[in-house]
């Protein structure tokens, strides 16, 4: 049973026309970066970035250098899409958007996660082999055929976003429509939605729209006699949330995806009309058979309990954020902060009050009041550039109140506590973060 779902021979037309669509979609979200100005917002203009813990060597490149790093992106996802030099175009894009990924968070999106994920994965599939320039260039290593598991892998992927995203907005602000209703207010100057978008009943049908949709999509897609309608109404969600979210490249790459639960005839007939078909059926084990299943049980092993360590972390992640990246949680919350950071030299006693101003971005600053990864790794910054000028600091978050989806400030970070001398604990609670309870 698990050979034949596993290792049976399909059509590879879903495969083929995916890259075409995926290399195209990493074009844009690379050049489109440089032309809205992302680029230079996030990695030129910031005298430092905030990395992911643990990447702090991780820096862009200086001067206009990340202007040529996302240009030679986007030239690999052309290259990509024509299945040109492929292995080598998807292995060194996968490694530059890791990169991207790691070496600024201000900005984070599950859909960079994502892009991420499937880079990953398509280094492993063997989507150049048919329609491409490598096969223009060497006709040898054309193929009609790939493994069934190229299919489901992407399949499972697909479906364990969905649902945890439909799981985690299974919680109070969602199911009272409030935090809808505030991820709406700023929309209300769209032209024709803006006023639709503030009605209650549009807040209710997304809420459910919403819960229902992530949860129920890949099982309605895989099912034959409701896969069209499930196609059309994925078309219209994705569609909406682009046009109202703005949300970059993830609504068309979720379209995308779409393609691996159609049956291969179809992709066949409707993109490659000349392609010699492919009955497949046969079972043919390869070589590496063992170490296909052991790295791939390890990737999903991974892929189920990242998104779930949040319930084994101290407190609320909604309050904490503790476990909050790299689970689906998407669209869930709006954090608003403000802070002060005083710096106390050791040795003389003597106090500053830091003028953010004068350091971050208005958009770090955001982030560095209301979020406590921010908030730590600004003290370890401040410490180590404190250091270099021979003086020994602690540092101290001041008056630090936080409020979630519109609620009254709470206050967030304990003042006593010098962030200096703190370690980071990626899986466990940090005592330092005031509990959601605390009055």
């Amino acid at each position: 049973m698990l050979n034949r779902l596993l290792f049976s021979k399909v059509d590879n037309s879903q495969l083929i026309i995916f890259r075409v669509f995926f290399g195209i979609l990493i074009a844009l979200e690379s050049f489109g970066a440089i032309v809205t100005g992302w680029v230079k917002e996030m990695l030129i203009n910031p005298h430092f970035t905030f990395t992911f813990i643990g990447f702090d060597w991780f820096q862009p490149l200086p001067g206009n250098g990340m202007y040529f790093y996302f240009f030679i992106m986007g030239t690999l996802g052309i290259f990509i899409a024509l299945g040109f030099k492929y292995r080598f175009s998807i292995i060194t894009f996968t490694l530059l958007w890791i990169g991207v990924y790691l070496m600024q968070k201000s900005a984070y999106n599950n859909h960079y996660y994502l892009l991420a994920l499937i880079s990953f994965l398509m280094c492993l599939f063997p989507a150049n082999k048919g329609y491409s320039v490598d096969v223009k260039q060497n006709p040898s290593i054309q193929r009609d055929a790939m493994y069934s598991y190229v299919k489901w892998v992407v399949v499972l992927q697909v479906f364990l976003v969905y649902t945890y995203a439909s799981v985690a907005k299974i919680y109070g602000d969602w199911l009272d429509f409030s935090v809808i209703e505030m991820l709406f207010k700023n929309k209300a100057d769209y032209p024709l939605i803006g006023d639709l978008l503030q009605q209650s009943w549009v807040h209710k049908v997304v809420g459910v729209t919403g819960i229902v949709f992530d949860l129920l999509i890949v099982p309605a897609l895989l099912w034959k006699p409701t896969r069209k309608a499930a196609f059309i109404l994925s078309l219209f969600f994705h569609l909406f949330n682009s046009l109202v979210f703005q949300i970059g490249i993830f609504p068309y790459l979720a379209l995308a995806f779409t393609v691996f639960f159609f049956e291969p005839e179809t992709i066949r007939k409707i993109f490659f009309k000349k392609k010699k078909r492919y009955k497949g059926g046969e079972i043919h084990s390869p070589t590496n058979k063992d170490l296909v299943l052991i790295v791939g049980s390890m990737y999903f092993l991974i892929q189920l309990l990242l998104p779930i360590r949040h319930h084994f972390i101290k407190d609320d992640v909604l309050w904490t954020e503790e476990g909050h990246r790299m689970s689906w949680r998407m669209m869930l919350r709006s954090r608003t902060g403000i802070i002060q950071f005083k710096i106390v030299d050791k040795k003389t006693g003597t106090s500053t009050i830091l003028q953010l101003d004068n350091h971050l971005t208005r958009k770090q600053k955001r982030k560095i009041a209301a979020y406590p990864d921010f908030i730590w790794q600004y003290a370890q910054l401040l410490k180590k550039e404190y250091a270099a000028n021979g003086n020994d600091i602690a540092v101290y978050a001041q008056n630090s109140k936080v409020s979630i989806n519109g609620r009254p400030y709470k206050a967030f970070i304990d003042p006593q506590v010098d962030l200096a001398a703190e370690k980071w604990k990626f899986f466990r609670h940090h005592e330092w973060i005031f509990p959601s309870n605390k009055k």
